[in-house]
């Protein structure tokens, strides 16, 4: 089984997004996350969190992550399928973890 680091981007950082949402739209974000991990099941290796820029050459594009694991890169592509930061416009970046000779 392969794991990948998932980043989650967009044009509006998510400090802003968090605080611009009313908190029905901020709930309904949310159960739309929960259905899709509850879709995804073993394939989430940590949900992830949000992220803010910490550094002077942060990409502040990147506003999450998220590891999840599957047997290939493609097949992670099913369990991206319906993806609710997709659906709000924004991108998904993927890289594969891998595997360091002699450990």
């Amino acid at each position: 089984m392969a794991k990948f680091l998932v980043l989650y981007k967009a044009d509006t950082t998510a400090a802003d997004q968090m605080a611009q949402g009313s908190p029905e739209e901020q709930a309904a974000g949310m159960q739309a996350w929960m259905d899709w991990a509850a879709k995804a099941g073993d394939a989430i290796v940590d949900l992830g969190s949000p992220l803010s820029p910490a550094s002077a050459d942060a990409d502040a594009s990147v506003g999450g992550f998220s590891i999840l694991q599957a047997e290939s890169a493609d097949a992670l592509q099913g369990v991206l399928e319906g993806h609710p930061h997709t659906a709000m416009g924004g991108t998904i970046v993927v890289h594969e973890f891998l595997t360091m000779p002699g450990m």
